[in-house]
C-alpha cells in the first residue's frame, strides 16, 4: 500500500530554512539551517513541491527594503534550491492583514499558487505562529523547535520534530491519528 505524500510542503523561512537574523537585509549573511539542504532533497526526490510561508515585518517597519528582500530570497535559492511558491507577508504586527503568521493568509496564498488543497499541505516551522497559520488554514502543521521556540509552543504543537530531515520525514508519512481517545487502545 502506498502512503499518499502530501501536496506541498510548506516552510517558515528564518529559523527554520535559514539562521534567523533579525531584519536582515545582507544575502551574505543567509547560512542554511542544519539539515535543510538534506530535507529539501528528500522532498524534492519525492516529487512534493515546496514553498515558503514567511512575515517579513522588517518591510512594514523600514529596517528593510524590498530589493533587500528579494535579494535575500535569491540567496536562499541560491544555496537551497528553488521553490515552487513564495508567500511573503510584508506587514507589521498590528497592520491587520489576514497574512500575516498566525493568520492563515499565506498557507493559503501558497496552496492557491500551487493549485493544490491546503488539507493536503504541511506546514513545517519552528514557533508557534508556523504552527497556528496552519492550523487555521486547515492545512498540517509539524513544530521543529529551536532555542527561541517556547515550551507552551512545543506543548500545544499537535506534532513536533527534533530537526527539520526529521520533519520531512513525518510530513512523507500520515497525520497522526488523534480521533481516537488517548486512553483508548487503537
Amino acid at each position: 500500500m502506498t502512503v499518499p505524500r502530501p501536496a506541498a510542503v510548506l516552510f517558515d523561512r528564518d529559523g527554520t530554512l535559514i539562521v534567523d537574523v533579525p531584519y536582515n537585509a545582507d544575502p551574505h549573511r543567509v547560512r542554511p539551517m542544519p539539515g535543510a539542504r538534506r530535507a529539501l532533497a528528500r522532498l524534492r526526490g519525492a516529487g512534493v513541491p515546496v514553498g515558503v510561508v514567511t512575515n517579513q515585518s522588517g518591510v512594514a517597519r523600514g529596517l528593510i527594503g524590498a530589493r533587500e528582500l528579494h535579494a535575500v530570497n535569491a540567496r536562499v535559492e541560491e544555496i537551497l534550491g528553488p521553490f515552487d511558491v513564495w508567500a511573503v507577508c510584508p506587514h507589521g504586527e498590528h497592520d491587520g492583514c489576514g497574512c500575516r503568521k498566525p493568520a492563515p493568509g499565506l498557507v493559503l496564498r501558497a496552496a492557491a499558487v500551487l493549485g493544490v488543497n491546503v488539507r493536503d499541505c504541511v506546514v513545517i516551522g519552528d514557533i508557534g505562529r508556523d504552527v497556528e497559520a496552519a492550523r487555521a488554514a486547515g492545512a498540517r502543521g509539524i513544530l521543529v523547535p529551536t532555542p527561541v521556540t517556547l515550551p507552551e509552543e512545543v506543548a500545544a504543537a499537535p506534532e513536533v520534530a527534533a530537526d527539520l530531515p526529521g520533519a520531512v520525514e513525518r510530513a512523507l508519512r500520515p497525520p497522526p491519528d488523534t480521533s481516537t481517545d488517548p486512553g483508548e487502545p487503537t
